[in-house]
């Protein structure tokens, strides 16, 4: 019997598949040469994936989303986690602050790992939860990396718990300031004495993986700190760009030959 044709659930299935069974993030070439999918074919197939959560793209490569992670341990070991838990230890162990990875969501962002000092043991880790942009430096530091007209749904929140969105002291000012410098910072907005700095990591301009936060007593962000942790966090960030893109050429997309 000839074999039957593969449905739009089979290739998707396929490229989800792929992409947790490989030990380094796969370009779209890759992925559609292992699955047998014309690239034009798995590019549109990966952007539904990439909206639902089952894939993350980092520049031109892709590993395994959130959704993924919830369902397979073995997808963990290739997953955004296990690709930046080093860079957070050792930023951790640079600032002796406490430093969460986050992920952007539809309206929030969602803290996925954390490595916290002994000695901030009374600031809360928030593993797990999805944070708002008026209150954190994470979700303000992906909200301001995003193009203008996808940022609606993460100030209609701010908007709905009262938060100011116009004004010099409203969000909006916040996100054009961490749009400036590439920063984000944060007082005691969630947790008093508690302040964060946030950098998103943007291996593609608009597009934003994930954001890296440091986290510690607002009293060690001072004016005379706060340039020596910009440093260190932009070193951070900066390499975790580099391992989810590794060593690739230009940008792939679907266009041109397969």
């Amino acid at each position: 019997m000839p074999e039957a044709p593969r449905t739009a659930v089979d290739k998707a299935l396929d490229l989800v598949e792929a992409v947790a069974r490989s030990p380094h993030p796969l370009r779209l070439t890759d992925l559609a040469e292992e699955v047998g999918l014309h690239r034009a074919t798995a590019y549109r197939v990966l952007l539904d994936l990439v909206r639902r959560g089952w894939v993350l793209r980092a520049g031109d490569r892709y590993l395994p989303g959130t959704a993924v992670l919830q369902l397979s341990s073995s997808a963990a070991r290739n997953s955004l986690v296990a690709l930046a838990r080093p860079v957070l230890t050792a930023l951790a162990e640079r600032t002796g602050m406490m430093v969460n990875l986050q992920v952007p969501e539809t309206d929030r962002s969602r803290v996925i790992d954390v490595v916290r000092p002994d000695r901030l043991s009374m600031i809360t880790r928030l593993m797990g939860e999805a944070l708002p942009v008026h209150r954190f430096a994470g979700p303000l530091a992906l909200v301001a990396a995003l193009p203008p007209a996808e940022r609606a749904p993460y100030l209609g929140v701010a908007e709905e718990a009262g938060h100011a969105l116009t004004g010099p002291e409203g969000l909006l000012a916040d996100v054009e300031r961490t749009e400036t410098t590439g920063f984000a910072v944060e007082y005691g907005r969630n947790e008093q004495p508690v302040a964060s700095l946030g950098r998103a990591v943007v291996p593609q301009p608009g597009r934003p993986v994930c954001a890296v936060t440091v986290v510690g007593l607002a009293a060690e962000f001072d004016e005379t700190r706060l340039p020596e942790l910009r440093r260190a966090l932009g070193d951070a960030t900066d390499a975790l760009s580099s391992l989810l893109t590794g060593s690739a050429g230009p940008s792939e997309n679907a266009e041109g030959t397969a």
